[in-house]
């Protein structure tokens, strides 16, 4: 980050008030290297149209006009970059995340503007990356619904049909421990069942072979050892033995719970995993500061794009609430 770059909100917003500011921050974003070419054609000979923040190609046999928002999140929105530079920022560094209630009444938008301007940025928050976990590897699972005493009665009888986690959403999370200057990562997915294949595949497509995972007393890991150096820790008789525990990813449900709880309200299954994403990042890069929370999402905008209808196609399982 260079030292000219906004560190608060007060300063991001002053910042970026300016669109020809944020104009100009695209464009270094895209096109790093000064290079700029046309989505079209893949020209090289662009110019620029100052007073709409256009730019245009300038070869005879294209002419084509396109904003630096092509190819990003912010594609087809009609808000101000500016408007979305503020948004980004809070999400990123809001502990709790920031419902589309409070945005929308922040940047003066509907809620449902700032509804889909929120799941945008949790695509780009989203960090998919070939490494695996090394060292110390914590792995645990959780159950995400609603509680029971919190239904209507008529949702009760058709929804809990069993005890314990029937008819919740399932989440696996592996944690990287803190190894020296390393500071702990973590990982979360919403997987179909708890079963020992779906686990086993998690944790193998996540984890070195070389690692040591660490885990509960669940039947569902008993196959680990052929794979893994495996410890279990039972918690009928102790949480913690020595260095066996799996307290770290306890504590990111923690803080999952708490922001669904406190932020969100309630998720429908069809969303989860990109509150699940929104959390991991704000977890992994919590040592970073404010303005570098900002710019790694900034990084993430370049190649995704999400429609309104895609976003919406919800299955019928509807609307959870957290439990």
């Amino acid at each position: 980050m260079n030292g000219d770059e906004p560190k608060t909100l007060l300063e991001a917003v002053k910042h970026f008030a300016d669109e020809q500011v944020c104009f100009g921050y695209m464009i270094g974003l895209k096109w790093p290297d000064g290079k700029i070419t046309c989505p079209k054609c893949g020209g090289e000979s662009i110019g620029r149209i100052p007073a709409r923040r256009v730019l245009k190609c300038n070869k005879k046999s294209c002419q084509k006009q396109f904003s630096a928002k092509v190819g990003t999140i912010f594609e087809d929105s009609p808000l101000p970059l500016s408007s979305w530079f503020v948004a980004v920022w809070c999400i990123a560094n809001a502990k709790n995340g920031i419902s589309s209630c409070e945005l929308a009444r922040a940047l003066g938008v509907t809620q449902k503007s700032a509804w889909f301007m929120l799941h945008r940025i949790r695509l780009a928050m989203r960090t998919p990356t070939f490494r695996k976990f090394t060292d110390v590897v914590e792995s645990d699972e959780t159950f995400i619904g609603g509680k029971a005493e919190n239904m209507h009665a008529r949702q009760r009888a058709k929804r809990i049909l069993g005890r314990g986690g029937v008819g919740k959403s399932i989440v696996h999370g592996l944690l990287e421990r803190t190894i020296g200057d390393k500071t702990s990562k973590v990982r979360a997915s919403v997987v179909p069942n708890t079963e020992r294949e779906t686990l086993t595949q998690e944790i193998v497509r996540n984890v070195d072979p070389n690692a040591v995972v660490c885990t509960d007393a669940a039947a569902s890991y008993a196959g680990l050892m052929a794979r893994f150096v495996h410890r279990t820790i039972d918690h009928a008789t102790a949480y913690v033995r020595g260095l066996v525990h799996v307290n770290g990813i306890e504590n990111f449900w923690s803080l999952t719970k708490r922001m669904l709880r406190g932020t969100y309200v309630a998720v429908a299954p069809f969303h989860l995993q990109a509150y699940l994403d929104e959390e991991a990042f704000r977890f992994n890069e919590r040592k970073d500061v404010d303005g570098g929370r900002f710019t790694t999402v900034m990084r993430g905008v370049l190649g995704k794009r999400i429609t309104f209808r895609t976003l919406c196609a919800i299955d019928d399982a509807g609307f959870m609430g957290i439990s």
